[in-house]
């Protein structure tokens, strides 16, 4: 019993170096050398699947400002799975959550949002289903059928035009919107939209049981548009095109 909670110590006092190695002392008689090995690989792993997931991200930041970064997360956040693919989301977390970020760029969290959902739509275990759907059917009297693979996002920074050569100081006046997809070949997109689309996309999503036609009828009603034809013809060529690159798949069959 007592070699147990005296190992269950070591380990305790082991983890807590490996997080903060400059705060929390080593286990007693274990050599320095010894631990400097693990303190690096742990490290740099997960540094490494930091920089991988983040590549935007890490361009834009100071190398010293990203590697402070990345051990104040090593130190301070608590994940809650083993799984490296799910890490994106930890280090999301912990941006959002738990860092200050007074001394980072403002669009960081963002940043990172639009950079982790490429991520998380990359390996989504999902499949296109077409059986369901008539791929060819008519968008103004059919229910037309958004991708389940597709995220409409909006954010206040056009993070999908950051790098390292753009890099704003203040946001625009006007939102930026985005559907970040996959298609049936497993190639990850991104599409910007305009405020109109975006509305589209939000109505898809929450009334399915509308013709194209009539939920670009209602959106001319909020437009208060004095043509409601013309918001509709040019909802349904942009159906059209959107049903092209796979973002919407079709109309339900039936």
């Amino acid at each position: 019993m007592s070699t147990d909670a005296g190992f269950g110590e070591i380990q305790q006092a082991f983890t807590r170096h490996m997080r903060d190695p400059d705060q929390a002392p080593p286990p007693a008689g274990v050599e320095d050398r010894r631990l400097d090995i693990y303190r690096g690989l742990l490290y740099r792993n997960v540094e490494s699947f930091m920089a991988g997931s983040f590549p935007v991200l890490r361009k834009i930041i100071p190398d010293e400002h990203w590697h402070a970064m990345i051990r104040d997360y090593f130190k301070r956040h608590r994940s809650h799975t083993p799984y490296f693919p799910r890490m994106p989301r930890e280090f999301l977390d912990y941006l959002e959550h738990e860092r200050d970020q007074s001394n980072d760029p403002p669009y960081i969290s963002e940043l990172a949002h639009y950079e982790w959902v490429e991520t998380a739509v990359s390996i989504d275990p999902r499949e296109i289903d077409y059986s369901t759907i008539d791929r060819n059917g008519d968008m103004a009297t059919g229910l037309p059928v958004l991708n389940p693979l597709a995220r409409t996002l909006t954010y206040t920074w056009p993070v999908h035009r950051i790098s390292p050569d753009y890099r704003p100081d203040t946001p625009p006046e006007q939102f930026t919107y985005l559907v970040v997809y996959r298609n049936s070949d497993c190639n990850v997109s991104f599409l910007v939209l305009n405020p109109v689309t975006a509305r589209l996309f939000e109505l898809m999503q929450k009334d399915q049981g509308n013709s194209g036609a009539q939920l670009l009828r209602q959106i001319a009603g909020e437009l208060q548009h004095p043509n409601p034809e013309t918001v509709i013809q040019g909802g349904l060529q942009i159906l059209d095109e959107m049903r092209d690159k796979e973002v919407i798949l079709g109309t339900h069959r039936g």
